[in-house]
């Protein structure tokens, strides 16, 4: 990372997607693991930033990975979002680290019972955007 870079902005992600709030959970999730394994400051605006992380969801689908073979029930599923990822230094413009088609996948496991029946995408999104943050960061890290 050049030395001049001390904050980055991380303004809440696009979201060209159907699925409420993801934006809102990605951005936060990014935000929070630049804080704890890094030493920049991070504002939600670019307004005196050294740098700014620009993110746009494109795309959200969740499919059927497994099936019961007695029941033909799903039992587990996958989500993956796409996203276009951009880090940009604000001194000169020009882009530190770029994706513009970054790929992260969850699998998650679809109760049975009746019971127990509740909504597991939730959980599974939040397991994404932590995966995705930590992803990221270590990328971008490493990139230089």
């Amino acid at each position: 990372m050049p030395p001049d870079i001390k904050t980055i902005a991380v303004p809440i992600f696009q979201n060209q997607t159907s699925t409420y709030r993801i934006e809102q959970r990605l951005s936060a999730a990014v935000t929070r693991e630049f804080i704890q394994r890094t030493k920049f400051r991070i504002s939600p605006e670019p307004k005196g930033a050294d740098a700014v992380l620009n993110g746009n969801l494109k795309d959200i689908r969740s499919g059927v990975l497994t099936f019961d073979l007695n029941t033909g029930r799903a039992t587990s599923l996958q989500i993956q979002v796409t996203a276009d990822v951009k880090l940009v230094d604000l001194h000169n413009n020009k882009v530190l680290f770029s994706n513009p088609n970054y790929v992260f996948r969850e699998q998650y496991q679809v109760s049975q019972s009746t019971t127990a029946l509740f909504e597991e995408d939730q959980p599974a999104l939040e397991r994404l955007s932590r995966d995705l943050a930590r992803t990221l960061v270590t990328e971008i890290l490493e990139n230089f």
